[in-house]
């Protein structure tokens, strides 16, 4: 019971605390992409990958006390941070898994800013296509963002460095 709750709960604690609910939700998004065990649906959505089922999650968990919102207004909109709670430590003890990797790239994405773990997540939901239409998707999807050719390729580098140094090997 609450599995795949613990697990979210799992890599907020690697990551200690996660400054937006975008962030977040890449955060996830790419470690699942990672083949970390987590199993929420992701669609794309004006920000990239999004799930409704982690979005519920984070809100139960919340609920529960597990896990701890700040909201903060910032530059004329709200940003949310969350931290897990003493309550929310104790709760995952009870499950003693090991997610080998899971703490190392949950801190390396947490030092990222927002918009470059979009980038990052959009460019993995299309890795099944050639780089060259994965980059005209972005053109088109992200105008808005302006992302241009070198944070695209930075993106791609990112993402083999978070394989080679973060790759998970035991599934849960």
């Amino acid at each position: 019971m609450l599995t795949e709750h613990a697990k979210v709960m799992k890599a907020l604690a690697a990551a200690g605390e996660i400054a937006g609910r975008k962030k977040l939700q890449k955060m996830i998004y790419i470690a699942k992409k990672l083949d970390f065990p987590f199993y929420e649906k992701f669609d794309f959505h004006f920000y990239g990958p999004y799930s409704e089922e982690l979005t519920c999650r984070i809100e139960e968990l919340c609920a529960l006390g597990f896990l701890h919102e700040v909201k903060e207004k910032k530059s004329g909109y709200m940003q949310y941070r969350y931290t897990l709670t003493e309550a929310g430590e104790q709760f995952l003890r009870h499950y003693d898994w090991d997610m080998p990797g899971l703490a190392e790239c949950m801190q390396a994405m947490n030092e990222q800013n927002a918009r470059f773990l979009e980038l990052v997540s959009t460019v993995l939901y299309f890795e099944h296509l050639p780089k060259d239409e994965v980059k005209e998707k972005i053109a088109v999807l992200k105008s808005k963002q302006r992302y241009t050719e070198e944070e695209i390729d930075e993106a791609y580098a990112y993402i083999e460095a978070l394989r080679s140094r973060c790759h998970n090997k035991a599934r849960v």
